[in-house]
């Protein structure tokens, strides 16, 4: 959550309406889904903070308003643990839709084994594991790499790893889980 300030154009046609939903309208229409470098991408105007005095611009029969605002951005941070789902399967990875973003999950930061593409059901299978991932599988990555491109939000480039402990596809954990959780119990039998 970031309190942000900007400057906001309320046509001739508004002007009529009620200045508070008005002006969040148009905030949300020109702010929701922008990126900055710095800021991230905006998700969300959650709260108008403080309305200033109109301007009217010569030539111009908008009012423009300083606003105040509290917004809700997205910020991919180096190293940051996330969970997302994979929006797409394609022959070098995965892409995960990670919030306003998605991230790519290179073949080589999947797992430690060797992975290939199965074109007929759109998914990428480990060669020994009998591992698949493919759409709509939930998964939990670091962010290795973040490159915000303001100009086009869609060509930032956000680079994932799943080849560490306690990340990987959700259901691959939570397998891991039960296994490990069966062999405790069985050495706890056993001593008893």
């Amino acid at each position: 959550m970031m309190k942000l300030v900007d400057t906001v154009r309320v046509p001739p046609t508004l002007l009529g309406e009620e200045v508070m939903p008005t002006v969040k309208n148009a905030l949300r229409e020109k702010l929701e889904g922008q990126v900055d470098k710095k800021l991230g991408s905006l998700v969300a105007v959650c709260k108008i903070v403080e309305i200033g005095e109109g301007h009217i611009l010569i030539g111009d029969g908008a009012v423009y308003y300083d606003v105040t605002f509290e917004a809700i951005m997205f910020v991919p941070e180096l190293q940051e643990i996330i969970e997302g789902e994979v929006v797409e399967t394609v022959g070098f990875g995965v892409f995960v839709g990670i919030g306003p973003m998605d991230g790519l999950l290179h073949v080589s930061q999947i797992t430690d084994d060797f992975i290939s593409y199965d074109a007929k059901n759109a998914r990428l299978v480990t060669k020994s594991g009998g591992k698949s991932i493919s759409e709509g599988d939930h998964v939990r990555a670091r962010v290795v790499a973040v490159s915000i491109n303001e100009r086009e939000p869609k060509e930032s480039k956000i680079g994932l790893t799943m080849r560490q402990t306690a990340l990987g596809k959700l259901q691959w954990l939570e397998e891991a889980r039960k296994k490990k959780q069966q062999s405790r119990e069985a050495v706890t039998e056993g001593t008893a």
